[in-house]
């Protein structure tokens, strides 16, 4: 299991109010493919989201299984988690406008330092944006 990934299911447990995480698989879209893996170029591409309780979620793995028995195209994710109140966690529904949000940073740019990223085998990506 991604050690990242165990140490935010952890985290998410420990919170004080109930927690719902939000996964965006993101698929990069190289501008230059003939450049070198380190200068490339290009954008990413939303190719879905989801929202889960850390308790439906057995581990990174099942995850990533979930995940490709919809779409294997996804190379990334971004993560982030929505707090609830009153010792209820959010429903999919109180999740929905974050993972538009989610899905509206990734497209313009802006604001993707607010989320941790992860590559398909769960290790910490850091984005630069230009």
């Amino acid at each position: 299991m991604s050690k990242m990934f165990s140490e935010l299911l952890k985290m998410a447990s420990e919170q004080e109010q109930p927690q719902r995480l939000l996964f965006l698989f993101i698929r990069p879209e190289e501008k230059n493919a003939r450049k070198q893996k380190k200068l490339q170029k290009g954008h990413l591409a939303p190719v879905m989201c989801v929202d889960k309780l850390p308790e439906e979620l057995s581990g990174f793995e099942a995850l990533v299984a979930e995940a490709d028995s919809i779409d294997k195209s996804w190379q990334l994710m971004f993560v982030s988690g929505l707090s609830g109140s009153n010792n209820q966690a959010p429903s999919t529904e109180d999740a929905e406008p974050y993972l538009n949000k989610m899905t509206n940073d990734l497209v313009t740019g802006k604001n993707i330092a607010n989320y941790l990223v992860l590559d398909r085998a769960g290790n910490p990506i850091e984005m630069m944006v230009n």
